[in-house]
């Protein structure tokens, strides 16, 4: 969100809940970013896979996401694979927080909506950021988040992409380490 730190835009509109049918008057900014999304996934050059839309939390503390339920248990055991990963880099990430839904009042935000309209191959979710603190395993520390900690964060999702995409067999595993700069 560009003008605040709430996903609210100036005239009060909860952007994350007009996805299905954002009006170019009152949601400019995610009706141009739907638009260039269906530009791209309408583009046979472009293999669309993922959509996440992260978001501070309120309430909860680590980071952990909400994923979509599929009636086919195939690309439901697909789409857990990432968060999956993402908890063996990121020990702020909880995959026991990670939920999978469909609740109805979740319907018009944008990890809904592309689920329904991207194909099966595409897994979109929305990655939750505690905007307080993370709980480390083991003696149960509770540490604060911070710049650099959300910076890292971001860092570890971008390694999550690497193993996933080396998992499936699309980015080739290094023949031997890489030398060690400073």
């Amino acid at each position: 969100v560009f003008v605040c730190v709430h996903r609210c835009s100036l005239m009060g509109f909860d952007l994350n809940r007009h996805w299905a049918n954002p009006s170019p008057w009152a949601h400019p900014t995610l009706h141009g970013v739907k638009q260039l999304i269906i530009e791209m996934y309408n583009n046979p050059k472009i293999n669309l896979e993922f959509y996440i839309d992260i978001h501070a939390h309120s309430t909860m503390m680590n980071g952990f996401m909400y994923g979509n339920i599929f009636e086919d248990e195939e690309r439901f055991q697909r789409q857990a694979v990432f968060p999956k990963l993402l908890c063996q880099n990121a020990e702020d990430f909880s995959y026991s927080s990670t939920s999978f839904n469909r609740d109805a009042v979740k319907a018009g935000t944008g990890r809904r909506f592309l689920g329904g309209l991207l194909n099966d191959t595409s897994y979109c979710y929305t990655l939750e950021v505690s905007f307080y603190s993370y709980i480390l395993d083991g003696p149960m520390t509770t540490v604060p988040y911070t710049e650099e900690a959300y910076m890292k964060l971001g860092r570890n999702v971008a390694r999550t992409f690497l193993d996933y995409y080396r998992l499936n067999s699309l980015v080739e595993r290094p023949l031997s380490p890489a030398p060690k700069t400073r």
